[in-house]
């Protein structure tokens, strides 16, 4: 299990700037928000020449990039067509939101098993950060930024499930930020979902596993309804 000072510490650090970096993490991180918030729609390639000029990178960083988003399951490598971002059909919609129901729910669950008491603050505090955005203030967005200052990201850490923080941090993560994404800006979804990520916390706060775990099924059922309205 991660310490929990380091845990905590994680919880309520902002994102910083990427000077401590790798080129590789820096131009993964600028390409998949580009592909999050739709800037490079699905099934657009990838040209090397051109994102190595748009990010500032020599083709080695970059290529390293592109093989991190192809782990993640953002890109395809296509034979004689190249990189392209990856286009989901409705069934892998399903699939993974029937996925992420049943792994967060179990995160939750071990989350308010194990959450000590300056994590439980800690997670409070991340979502006090959150509702002090504009967007959210106003019900017009609600977008985590990458990593620890995600909620859904800190409820895998706090698990303290190595496993399951790799399934849902690593191998998940992009995808769940992607569709994420596009329910974040539908009226009433921004509030409906910051809601949702309090009640889930009040639950971890209390210790109560089952609460919790049910609370986080609930929250990602709805997103998946709310998205499949949209398609």
């Amino acid at each position: 299990m991660v310490p929990d000072d380091r845990l905590t510490a994680a919880l309520l650090t902002q994102p910083q700037a990427t000077e401590h970096k790798t080129h590789a993490d820096r131009v993964f991180e600028e390409i998949e928000r580009a592909i999050v918030t739709g800037q490079f729609a699905p099934e657009t390639r990838l040209g090397e020449e051109t994102l190595a000029e748009r990010f500032g990178v020599s083709r080695g960083p970059l290529r390293e990039a592109l093989r991190q988003l192809e782990g993640r399951g953002l890109v395809v490598r296509l034979p004689h067509a190249g990189v392209r971002v990856v286009s989901l059909g409705h069934a892998d919609l399903i699939e993974l939101y029937e996925v992420r129901a049943n792994l967060e729910g179990l995160a939750c669950r071990l989350a308010a098993q194990r959450i000590s008491d300056s994590e439980a603050t800690a997670l409070e505090a991340l979502l006090r950060q959150h509702g002090d955005e504009e967007g959210v203030r106003t019900g017009t967005a609600y977008f985590q930024e990458h990593g620890s200052f995600d909620f859904h990201f800190a409820i895998a850490r706090l698990s303290k499930s190595r496993r399951l923080e790799k399934l849902l941090c690593d191998d998940l993560y992009s995808l769940t930020r992607l569709f994420r994404f596009r329910t974040g800006h539908k009226p009433g979804r921004p509030r409906q979902a910051y809601d949702d990520h309090l009640r889930i916390c009040e639950a971890l706060g209390r210790r109560d596993a089952e609460l919790a775990e049910l609370l986080m099924r609930r929250h990602i059922e709805a997103a998946c309804k709310e998205l499949q309205a949209m398609t």
